[in-house]
């Protein structure tokens, strides 16, 4: 088959690569239809690791994806050859003590698409996934539309960590995929008010437009004063959405005393820092979001029920072949755009 294989920093190109096949009773054979490059694939390709996740060439990346079903498992019973299905990426134990406390996005044996040293990801023609990471969707879904599930549970997750978003005032800094999903599962939740920052004009405007009460230029100097000038109590909970150390900043101006910081973006270095005059002064709470558990279908509700829009992040569409170009657009933020869509037929 074909795969999408990174080969060095800035490399990918397209090779042939053994087929995947069925080895356990619970698996599923799936022909990917779409895929979506994620910030952390960013990561991999231009400095060939997440902290301690480094690449050894060559690897194939990639974890959003959707597709059909080509083959299953004796065991598998609720699918069958030709049925669309959502891919979520984490492939847990289901046996260590994080998996048996619900926690097996933190898995100690987790497996996860396109991770270093865990799995091969889905930027190829075929994969294999347990049948538990299968989600069937409805005809009326598309597949563009499952694979986007993917980030938006990232952001029904965070929303529902952060624990008391209905009625409150929150800020999202990054109008990236995740800030943007972030924002639809905030205002799904009855947020009151929804205040964005972000450095490209285009996803500036497609925020006010999609969810967002206010949104402002990150690179001005005065964000902060501009957005507690508006809200002199300042915001009950900021979600950090683009791993930059000037968000944190000004995510710890703009809290109020007793506020919550909610971390889901992946910084490029392996430290940040906090002013603790800030952070304890207010006895700021500080709370990581580590991907998502158990939120898969409930984004793909949330898609279905016409709750929220994911449509709108779809901005750029490459055909398999065109995988470079698709990499090139997205790490250099050209042309507004928020999700580059690979056409994996």
């Amino acid at each position: 088959m074909k795969a999408a294989v990174l080969k060095g920093i800035g490399r990918i190109e397209i090779q042939d690569v053994a087929d995947p096949v069925i080895q356990r009773d619970n698996d599923v054979l799936i022909r990917m239809g779409r895929a979506g490059l994620c910030g952390s694939d960013l990561h991999y390709y231009t400095t060939g690791r997440i902290g301690a996740q480094i690449v050894e060439y060559p690897f194939i990346i990639g974890h959003e994806g959707a597709g059909v079903v080509e083959g299953v498992g004796a065991a598998v019973n609720d699918l069958k050859p030709g049925d669309r299905i959502a891919i979520e990426p984490a492939m847990p134990c289901w046996e260590c003590d994080q998996c048996r406390a619900g926690r097996h996005h933190t898995c100690r044996k987790l497996r996860f698409l396109g991770c270093p040293g865990q799995s091969p990801g889905c930027l190829s023609e075929y994969i294999v996934m347990p049948s538990e990471c299968c989600f069937k969707i409805q005809d009326k879904m598309t597949l563009e539309q499952a694979m986007l599930s993917e980030p938006l549970a990232i952001g029904v997750y965070a929303a529902k960590l952060a624990g008391r978003v209905k009625g409150a005032r929150i800020g999202i800094l990054g109008a990236g995929p995740i800030g943007l999903c972030v924002m639809a599962a905030a205002r799904a939740e009855g947020a009151e008010k929804i205040y964005v920052t972000e450095k490209i004009p285009e996803r500036m405007q497609i925020a006010r437009n999609h969810g967002a009460d206010w949104a402002g230029d990150a690179r001005d100097g005065d964000i902060a004063d501009q957005i507690n000038g508006l809200e002199p109590e300042q915001l009950d909970i900021v979600f950090e959405c683009c791993g930059q150390q000037e968000a944190l900043d000004v995510a710890l101006e703009i809290l109020k005393p007793g506020g919550k910081l909610m971390i889901a973006g992946i910084p490029e270095t392996d430290r940040v820092s906090f002013s603790i005059d800030h952070l304890r002064r207010k006895e700021i709470c500080v709370q990581n979001v580590r991907r998502q558990v158990d939120c898969v279908q409930a984004a793909l509700d949330m898609i279905d029920n016409g709750v929220t829009d994911v449509d709108f992040m779809a901005t750029h569409h490459f055909h398999f072949d065109q995988i470079a170009q698709a990499f090139e657009l997205v790490v250099g933020y050209r042309d507004g755009v928020v999700k580059a869509i690979i056409d994996m037929a």
